[in-house]
This record gives C-alpha cells, sequence and structure tokens, in this order.
C-alpha cells in the first residue's frame, strides 16, 4: 500500500504546481477600472461571437398601419432602395385561372381526380411514407 501511495505523490505535486502556476498565470494588475482588468486578460468591446461566429442584430422592420395603403398596394412588394409597392388591379385586370387556384387545405386522395399527375404524385408519395414508416418498425 505504501508503495502505491509514494508512486502517486509524484503525481499530486506536480498536479498541484500546475494548477497553482495557472492561477497565477492571468491576475490583473491592481488599480484601474473594469475595462482595463478585461483588456488586459484579452476581452474587448467586439460582438460577442457565437458558435457559427459573431452574432447579427435583427432589424426592425416597420409595419405599415395606413389602411388606405393596406387596402391598394400590395405592401412589402418593392425590394428596391427606390420606388414603391405594386398597385392592385380590379379583378378584371387577373386571369381567370388565378381565381381557379385551390389555397385551402391540402386535397384528400379521395377528392382529387384519379385522371390527373398530382394525383398519381400524392399516391406514390403516400406509399413511400407507408413502407418508411414499416421500415423503421423492423428490426435488424
Amino acid at each position: 500500500m505504501s508503495g502505491l501511495i509514494g508512486s502517486l505523490v509524484p503525481l499530486f505535486r506536480r498536479s498541484f504546481l500546475q494548477l497553482t502556476a495557472v492561477r497565477t498565470y492571468a491576475t490583473p494588475k491592481a488599480g484601474g477600472t473594469d475595462e482595463h482588468r478585461k483588456r488586459a486578460l484579452g476581452g474587448s468591446k467586439k460582438k460577442k461571437l457565437g458558435k457559427l461566429g459573431p452574432t447579427v442584430e435583427k432589424k426592425v422592420i416597420p409595419v405599415e398601419t395606413d389602411t388606405t395603403r393596406l387596402v391598394n398596394y400590395v405592401c412589402g412588394s418593392n425590394i428596391m432602395k427606390q420606388g414603391e409597392d405594386v398597385k392592385i388591379q380590379p379583378d378584371t385586370e387577373y386571369p381567370e385561372w388565378l381565381w381557379k387556384l385551390h389555397v385551402g387545405a391540402p386535397l384528400t386522395l379521395d377528392e382529387m381526380d384519379p385522371n390527373t399527375k398530382a394525383y398519381w404524385r400524392k399516391l406514390r408519395r403516400m406509399a413511400l411514407q407507408r413502407n418508411n414508416k414499416l421500415a423503421k418498425l423492423k428490426k435488424f
């Protein structure tokens, strides 16, 4: 037992010396403000870094509150620095197919026409999802 303790003492002594050397290495100088201490330790006033680089502050985009402008223009359609948003035209100016587009919840397979390409794409997608779910349940 004493041989084991005797062999561990140099290891403990070495680790203790390393810890004390690290503790006293980066101490700030006495006096001065907190900024001076931070800069002495390597800190700065730069932006903090995230996992993927410097963090970017979010821009606050103003929200349009004028009701006449909201009714007559497509707000946010102008992406250029100059110019103005697109003015909304009367319904007769737009093509007929625009008013026939389905904008509600996705159609179920029963509601779709089997003679369309969308029907067969949806059927294939559902079959793939089913096969993937069954493969996940299978034990190797």
